[in-house]
């Protein structure tokens, strides 16, 4: 490019006529070239005539002349402040949106920089262009101006940056005018960067298609016309529509199908609309009879619909040049739905399943709002074409500010990374959706380069750079608790409160489990004990492991009485955890006997100390099999447990047959799982029901986990006390039938 001279507008007396735009183009770009080699006027002069075949307004028209101005702008004052006396408020403010859009050429281009940029990540962009755009027209004009770039490409010699600008063309631009239903530009947008992405095959495909565009089109027109003469003869009122298949369709078509160039019957298609279904048929019919169909390329999509509610008729047949046309028949209401619908049709056609309901309707409307112009813009004369630019601007601009309502907003990390949030998020919410540990140290953040307060809320476009501290290893160096105040706006993501909560849970965790091991570690000291296996002792205690132990002293609800009588305890020398287990059986009444050895028979043996095992809590009619220990009697397990078979495995001579004896009045106790939805009352409503059963709760423990959903999941353990297995089922089945619960079964 060559050196950029500063823009220097003379001022204009008020009551002069203002300049045309295209003359202040030609004034203020004069030589300068754009990065690509082409000259600005050049390119400013193929937008407006890009923006003159989509019929836009006459403000659109003038800002595609003016695009460059905010670019090449030096002087002082701002190019704002200059412009603003000589063009119309509208044209104005279509140049800042294009110049907003300008400053994502750092973000998108360097996506198409590799062959398979990721698609997530293209879809994301995508959605921040349209979000960021104040006027729909500004995306036109922009795909407009991509398009004058890749026709100049063509024509200028190997450009360093050419591969790079295609591949963004096609991951980015061409899917967005696909999306908005630019047809005008679609085509040559895919077609003119294939011929830079595959240079190879798009030679070898325009060289079989063995006919110019311009022929393709007029064998189309006569087509058109052989159709309508055919259709109106018959009394059918229809409109009748053609266009020639472009090289990067029919590439897609080859390899999405396998096929080669010759098995394809739809290199040019036709499109006839008509007012009902039972038209749709008769047109079919009259098609059938003008040329001879091509067996098996019949579709009927009106009694059988795509998966996206797509209905029409489709069929190919041999047109008058022997050549295979493809035809598709629908009703105008069918067509609104493919063209206009809930944006179901562009994302079957890109195979995107990422869309949320949200961007489908904004799309949508935004696709009304382009049809709603054409609209307007065939039926006006001369005289109207001004009031009807202004009224078209208006309800344009007012469009895109309805299909702008979203919940979401997009911006940048420092590499250019699109990152999507919810409205009103921070830089504390941007940085724990990056990392939880970067959300943990958050201590400050730039905003396109300034410090800005950690609870302001940012916008799209924005590039957003995270101040952390080096660790987060203790209670200051991690999030504050004024990041939960809802008052102070610090957090508006669910996800980045959720981190916080839990940062601060894990810390009075540590601090519970802390305090709980000194105090455990003071009485050992006051009962004379300090040799003491604390994994042993919590064992003992019932519990997994020694961080149990400490947390529930730490919280109260275990007293040091019960950790000096499970260290009075007599323990045999040489007892592993393995041994040790707890009576769970009782008799109904003081004065029952379930017989001698607790309600178990033992073979061959009689009078032996049986002890129910707590790790899996056996009761009739459970298998069972006795285990015997080191000095404590023989402990009682289910066949089918897991410490059972393990515990059999390593010492088989220990394992003695087992059976249940006389248990009419004996209480055993059972663990049960629970698996429902989390909600308000779940706990009482379960307790009632076993309440009614009449079964009695030793213990209760309850936990909310998130879950795969979104939701949250409670999971509760109730350790009940029974006399039978029927009793177990019969509750099981009624705790099942709770609101909310999804799964009830026995530990």
């Amino acid at each position: 490019m060559s050196n950029v001279i500063p823009l220097v507008i003379p001022s204009v007396k008020k009551e002069l006529e203002r300049e045309s735009a295209e003359s202040l183009a030609r004034r203020y770009y004069a030589d300068r070239a754009l990065g690509t080699g082409e000259l600005a006027i050049t390119h400013a002069a193929a937008i407006a005539g890009l923006a003159r075949e989509l019929k836009l307004d006459a403000a659109t028209i003038d800002a595609a002349w003016l695009f460059a101005v905010p670019q090449f702008w030096q002087g002082k004052p701002g190019w704002e402040e200059t412009l603003r006396p000589q063009v119309a408020a509208d044209t104005l403010d279509l140049v800042r949106g294009l110049s907003a859009l300008h400053r994502l050429r750092d973000v998108t281009q360097p996506a198409g920089n590799t062959k398979s940029s990721a698609p997530a990540q293209a879809e994301i962009l995508r959605k921040m262009l349209l979000a960021m755009v104040e006027d729909i027209r500004v995306v036109l004009l922009r795909l407009a101006s991509r398009t004058q770039t890749l026709r100049f490409l063509t024509t200028a010699p190997a450009h360093p940056q050419r591969l790079a600008i295609a591949r963004e063309t096609l991951d980015f631009y061409a899917p967005l005018a696909n999306r908005l239903g630019v047809w005008q530009l679609k085509w040559e947008l895919e077609d003119l960067a294939f011929r830079f992405v595959e240079p190879d095959t798009y030679k070898r495909i325009a060289k079989l298609l063995d006919e110019k565009r311009g022929e393709r089109e007029n064998t189309i027109r006569e087509v058109v016309q052989a159709l309508e003469r055919e259709l109106a003869a018959a009394g059918l009122k229809a409109e009748v529509a053609g266009r020639p298949k472009h090289i990067y369709s029919i590439v897609g078509k080859m390899r999405s199908k396998g096929l080669e160039f010759d098995q394809l019957y739809d290199v040019r298609a036709f499109r006839v609309l008509v007012e009902s279904v039972k038209d749709c048929y008769t047109a079919l019919g009259l098609i059938h009879n003008l040329w001879e169909p091509v067996p098996r390329e019949f579709d009927d999509y009106i009694s059988r619909p795509k998966g996206n509610f797509y209905r029409s008729l489709h069929t190919v047949v041999i047109g008058p040049d022997d050549r295979a046309l493809e035809v598709q028949i629908r009703t105008h209401e069918m067509h609104r739905h493919a063209e206009l619908g809930v944006a179901a049709h562009w994302r079957y056609k890109e195979k995107s399943g990422d869309a949320k309901e949200s961007f489908d309707e904004k799309i949508a409307w935004l696709r009304q709002l382009l049809a709603w112009r054409d609209e307007v813009v065939e039926g006006a004369d001369a005289t109207e074409q001004r009031d009807r630019d202004q009224q078209t601007a208006e309800r344009l601009k007012e469009g895109t500010k309805r299909a702008k309502l979203d919940d979401t907003i997009y911006v940048l990390t420092p590499q250019g990374k699109v990152i999507d949030l919810p409205q009103g998020a921070t830089a504390i919410d941007f940085a724990y959706t990056l990392h939880t540990d970067l959300g943990h140290r958050c201590r400050g953040a730039k905003v396109d380069g300034v410090m800005v307060p950690l609870n302001a809320p940012l916008a799209t476009g924005q590039r957003i750079e995270i101040i952390a501290a080096k660790a987060a290893t203790g209670a200051r160096a991690g999030p504050s608790r004024d990041w939960l105040n809802p008052q102070l706006g610090y957090l508006a993501s669910n996800r980045a409160k959720t981190k916080v909560r839990a940062w601060f849970n894990a810390i009075e965790h540590d601090e519970t489990v802390a305090s709980g091991r000194e105090q455990v570690q003071k009485e050992l000291q006051r009962l004379g004990k300090t040799a003491t296996n604390l994994a042993d002792l919590a064992t003992r205690l019932n519990f997994a492991n020694m961080e149990e132990l400490f947390l529930v002293v730490g919280k109260g609800e275990l007293g040091m009485k019960a950790i000096g009588d499970a260290l009075a305890l007599p323990v045999a020398k040489g007892e592993t955890a393995d041994d040790d287990v707890s009576f769970v059986a009782k008799s109904k009444s003081p004065g029952a006997r379930a017989g001698a050895s607790g309600g178990v028979l033992l073979v061959g043996v009689d009078k032996l100390l049986t002890k129910l095992a707590s790790c899996c809590k056996p009761a009739p009619p459970d298998e069972i099999g006795g285990f015997i220990t080191r000095g404590r009697g023989v402990s009682i397990h289910r066949t089918d447990c897991k410490d059972f078979v393990n515990l059999r495995t390593q010492n088989p001579e220990r394992v003695i047959e087992s059976g249940w004896g006389d248990v009419r009045e004996t209480l055993f106790a059972v663990d049960i799982d629970i698996e429902a939805r989390d909600r308000q009352g779940l706990l009482r409503d379960i307790t009632e029901v076993l309440s009614r059963e009449k079964l009695h709760v030793l213990a209760a423990n309850s936990q909310v986990v998130r879950a795969a959903s979104g939701g949250s999941e409670a999971r509760l353990r109730f350790t009940l006390q029974i006399s039978d297995a029927k009793t177990l089922s019969r509750a099981l089945v009624i705790i099942r039938e709770v609101p909310g619960v999804f799964a009830a079964r026995r530990k």
